[in-house]
């Protein structure tokens, strides 16, 4: 192989190296430390799936007592008037 092969090819699998990274959420730091990319869109899904669950838990809390007849109501639109 001579040098200029050689040099294509080393180019190559710096060129592939790097889509992977990028394609895979991965960046490098400062000091060459690998780090993952934040996505926006992600935290904020996060977020709102953890206040979906909450009041999931709140729904499935209310449905299953059947001790609360008059508090039932006020539960009822206290979630309404949280959004």
């Amino acid at each position: 192989m001579n040098p200029f092969e050689m040099v294509v090819l080393i180019v190559a699998i710096t060129a592939v190296a790097s889509v992977l990274r990028a394609r895979y959420g991965i960046r490098k730091g400062r000091h060459g430390e690998e780090l993952p990319i934040r996505d926006p869109d992600a935290d904020r899904l996060r977020e709102e799936i953890k206040t979906l669950k909450e009041r999931v838990a709140v729904l499935e809390r209310i449905a299953t007592d059947n001790s609360r007849g008059v508090a039932l109501d006020r539960e009822i639109e206290a979630l309404r008037h949280r959004d």
